[in-house]
């Protein structure tokens, strides 16, 4: 396996004009589900480091991700530095990494961000539940076209996984375009 290899420009291109229909329209001020009022607004500095997407219902980018990582680390401006790495249609496929700026867009809860992969372009996600321990989280784009199941291990009990799907399911979300997403050794992690 070679070094790690930043995602082509067109494929951020499109992924960007793809994710980008919908973000205009803020969700500010909506309390995220499975947060209680005494939780939030969220810990950024707890919130950070590394998180395996262990299910998502994916971009077109990330539809044969395997060994899935997302890292985010607070920048001294109080900004979010966002990376993505994958390998590519196989465990032992080639990896890929999208490096992102990220932003709080709703300080009053810090679970509303914005994430720019390829200016001007702003993305909205919504971190739309934590657990307690910040071991599990359930991350949303506001259009119900997207989600990504993570923890910080990389895996997730069945019935665990059936009632987040479940309760994205409710919501309006495409879960029938949920996908496990293959974790192995680590592999696609070394040089991290």
């Amino acid at each position: 396996m070679g070094p790690s290899r930043p995602l082509p420009i067109l494929a951020l291109a499109g992924l960007a004009l793809l994710l980008g229909a919908g973000c205009a329209t803020s969700v500010s001020g909506v309390r995220p589900r499975g947060f209680p009022a005494d939780a939030l607004p969220l810990d950024l500095a707890r919130f950070m480091g590394d998180w395996f997407v262990v299910a998502h219902i994916p971009t077109p980018t990330e539809a044969e991700a395997h060994e899935a990582v997302e890292s985010y680390a607070l920048r001294e401006d109080g900004s979010i530095d966002v990376r993505f790495r994958f390998c590519e249609g196989s465990l032992d496929g080639e990896v890929r990494e999208l490096r992102m700026d990220g932003w709080v867009h709703d300080p009053a809860t810090n679970a509303e961000w914005r994430v720019r992969p390829l200016w001007p372009l702003r993305l909205a996600y919504q971190i739309r539940e934590l657990d307690p321990e910040y071991r599990e989280t359930v991350i949303t784009h506001p259009s119900g076209r997207y989600a990504w199941v993570m923890a910080r291990r990389p895996e997730l009990r069945e019935a665990r996984l059936a009632e987040i799907t479940d309760r994205l399911a409710a919501l309006g979300f495409e879960t029938e375009r949920m996908r496990r997403v293959p974790h192995a050794d680590g592999a696609c992690r070394a040089g991290a």
